[in-house]
Protein backbone atom coordinates (compact mmCIF):
# COMPACT_ATOMS: atom_id res chain seq x y z
CA UNK A 1 0.00 0.00 0.00
CA UNK A 2 2.65 2.68 0.76
CA UNK A 3 4.47 1.68 -2.78
CA UNK A 4 1.47 2.66 -4.28
CA UNK A 5 0.62 5.65 -2.13
CA UNK A 6 4.40 6.63 -3.13
CA UNK A 7 3.94 6.38 -7.18
CA UNK A 8 0.52 8.28 -6.92
CA UNK A 9 3.03 11.00 -5.66
CA UNK A 10 5.46 11.26 -8.28
CA UNK A 11 5.02 14.17 -10.56
CA UNK A 12 3.47 14.27 -13.74
CA UNK A 13 6.23 13.56 -16.34
CA UNK A 14 8.30 11.47 -14.35
CA UNK A 15 7.99 7.65 -15.16
CA UNK A 16 7.49 5.52 -11.95
CA UNK A 17 7.61 1.61 -12.52
CA UNK A 18 7.79 -0.80 -9.95
CA UNK A 19 9.60 -4.31 -10.85
CA UNK A 20 8.81 -7.35 -9.78
CA UNK A 21 11.40 -9.73 -7.93
CA UNK A 22 9.41 -12.98 -6.78
CA UNK A 23 10.55 -15.27 -9.39
CA UNK A 24 14.23 -14.24 -9.09
CA UNK A 25 16.01 -17.80 -7.91
CA UNK A 26 18.02 -17.71 -4.58
CA UNK A 27 21.51 -16.39 -5.45
CA UNK A 28 24.31 -18.61 -6.52
CA UNK A 29 27.20 -17.25 -7.27
CA UNK A 30 27.81 -20.21 -9.85
CA UNK A 31 25.35 -19.22 -12.11
CA UNK A 32 26.88 -15.05 -12.23
CA UNK A 33 30.56 -15.84 -12.55
CA UNK A 34 31.89 -14.38 -15.88
CA UNK A 35 32.59 -17.76 -16.99
CA UNK A 36 28.84 -18.67 -16.55
CA UNK A 37 27.01 -18.39 -20.44
CA UNK A 38 24.27 -16.40 -19.10
CA UNK A 39 22.40 -15.51 -16.07
CA UNK A 40 18.89 -16.85 -15.40
CA UNK A 41 16.72 -14.90 -17.69
CA UNK A 42 14.66 -13.72 -14.49
CA UNK A 43 17.44 -12.44 -13.49
CA UNK A 44 18.57 -10.78 -16.78
CA UNK A 45 15.02 -9.26 -17.35
CA UNK A 46 15.61 -7.89 -13.23
CA UNK A 47 18.65 -6.36 -14.14
CA UNK A 48 17.18 -4.71 -17.57
CA UNK A 49 14.61 -3.50 -15.74
CA UNK A 50 16.82 -1.84 -13.50
CA UNK A 51 19.27 -0.46 -15.94
CA UNK A 52 16.86 1.74 -17.10
CA UNK A 53 16.39 3.40 -13.62
CA UNK A 54 17.70 6.80 -12.84
CA UNK A 55 16.78 6.33 -9.22
CA UNK A 56 15.17 4.10 -7.23
CA UNK A 57 12.55 4.02 -4.31
CA UNK A 58 12.44 0.19 -2.16
CA UNK A 59 9.52 -0.21 -0.28
CA UNK A 60 9.14 -2.27 2.32
CA UNK A 61 8.45 -4.33 5.64
CA UNK A 62 10.95 -5.05 8.60
CA UNK A 63 11.93 -9.15 9.12
CA UNK A 64 13.62 -9.80 12.18
CA UNK A 65 15.26 -6.27 12.37
CA UNK A 66 16.19 -6.41 9.06
CA UNK A 67 16.07 -6.30 5.44
CA UNK A 68 13.27 -9.28 4.15
CA UNK A 69 14.97 -12.31 2.76
CA UNK A 70 13.21 -12.24 -0.66
CA UNK A 71 14.43 -8.29 -1.11
CA UNK A 72 17.76 -8.87 -0.12
CA UNK A 73 18.15 -11.83 -2.44
CA UNK A 74 16.92 -9.03 -5.67
CA UNK A 75 19.67 -6.36 -4.19
CA UNK A 76 22.35 -9.68 -4.39
CA UNK A 77 21.27 -10.48 -7.97
CA UNK A 78 21.38 -6.68 -9.06
CA UNK A 79 24.68 -6.02 -7.26
CA UNK A 80 26.80 -8.20 -8.14
CA UNK A 81 29.27 -7.25 -11.18
CA UNK A 82 31.05 -4.29 -12.70
CA UNK A 83 27.25 -4.29 -14.42
CA UNK A 84 25.12 -3.63 -11.17
CA UNK A 85 22.52 -1.77 -12.48
CA UNK A 86 22.25 -0.27 -9.18
CA UNK A 87 25.80 1.78 -9.11
CA UNK A 88 26.21 5.19 -8.25
CA UNK A 89 22.11 5.88 -8.52
CA UNK A 90 20.33 7.40 -5.74
CA UNK A 91 17.65 5.74 -3.36
CA UNK A 92 15.31 6.12 -1.27
CA UNK A 93 14.14 3.60 0.97
CA UNK A 94 10.37 3.58 3.07
CA UNK A 95 9.04 1.48 5.34
CA UNK A 96 5.48 0.24 6.95
CA UNK A 97 4.87 -2.34 10.21
CA UNK A 98 2.05 -2.41 12.53
CA UNK A 99 4.80 -1.92 15.39
CA UNK A 100 5.99 1.49 16.82
CA UNK A 101 9.26 1.30 15.24
CA UNK A 102 8.52 1.61 11.86
CA UNK A 103 11.30 -0.05 9.74
CA UNK A 104 14.07 1.72 10.98
CA UNK A 105 16.40 -1.72 11.60
CA UNK A 106 15.85 -2.55 8.32
CA UNK A 107 16.28 1.10 6.79
CA UNK A 108 19.21 1.11 8.87
CA UNK A 109 20.67 -2.71 7.52
CA UNK A 110 20.44 -0.89 3.88
CA UNK A 111 23.40 1.34 4.74
CA UNK A 112 26.00 -0.99 4.83
CA UNK A 113 24.25 -2.11 0.80
CA UNK A 114 24.50 0.75 -0.56
CA UNK A 115 27.80 1.62 0.24
CA UNK A 116 29.45 -1.32 -1.38
CA UNK A 117 27.52 -0.40 -4.23
CA UNK A 118 28.58 3.60 -3.89
CA UNK A 119 24.75 4.46 -4.30
CA UNK A 120 23.34 8.22 -3.07
CA UNK A 121 21.02 7.33 -0.10
CA UNK A 122 18.23 9.95 0.27
CA UNK A 123 17.96 9.71 3.89
CA UNK A 124 16.32 12.27 4.80
CA UNK A 125 13.25 12.41 5.54
CA UNK A 126 12.98 9.23 7.23
CA UNK A 127 9.56 6.93 6.20
CA UNK A 128 9.21 4.77 8.79
CA UNK A 129 5.43 4.20 9.01
CA UNK A 130 4.36 2.72 12.36
CA UNK A 131 1.02 1.57 13.52
CA UNK A 132 0.16 1.57 9.81
CA UNK A 133 -2.78 0.39 10.75
CA UNK A 134 -3.79 3.30 11.87
CA UNK A 135 -2.50 5.42 8.80
CA UNK A 136 -4.52 3.41 5.55
CA UNK A 137 -8.34 3.21 5.77
CA UNK A 138 -9.53 -0.12 5.11
CA UNK A 139 -9.42 0.38 0.65
CA UNK A 140 -5.12 0.73 1.37
CA UNK A 141 -6.00 5.02 1.29
CA UNK A 142 -3.07 6.28 3.19
CA UNK A 143 -5.33 8.80 5.52
CA UNK A 144 -2.44 10.29 7.55
CA UNK A 145 -1.82 13.50 6.22
CA UNK A 146 1.31 13.87 7.90
CA UNK A 147 3.16 11.07 6.39
CA UNK A 148 1.85 11.93 3.06
CA UNK A 149 3.91 15.04 3.56
CA UNK A 150 6.71 13.53 4.43
CA UNK A 151 6.67 10.66 1.63
CA UNK A 152 5.83 14.02 -1.03
CA UNK A 153 9.25 15.42 0.33
CA UNK A 154 10.91 12.33 0.46
CA UNK A 155 10.40 11.91 -3.54
CA UNK A 156 11.53 15.78 -4.00
CA UNK A 157 14.64 15.34 -2.47
CA UNK A 158 15.31 12.04 -4.35
CA UNK A 159 14.53 13.71 -7.92
CA UNK A 160 16.73 16.26 -6.54
CA UNK A 161 19.63 13.84 -6.13
CA UNK A 162 18.58 12.55 -9.89
CA UNK A 163 19.63 16.25 -11.20
CA UNK A 164 23.54 16.12 -9.33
Amino acid sequence: MLLKVAGSLIPEGIRFETVPFDDLPIYNADLDLPEAEERPASVSKFRNALADADAFIIVSPEYNYSIPGGLKNAIDWASRGKDSPLMHKPVAVMGATQGMWGTVRMQTAFLPVFTFLNMNPVLQPEVLVAQVQNKFDTEGNLIDEKTIGIIKKKIENLISACKV
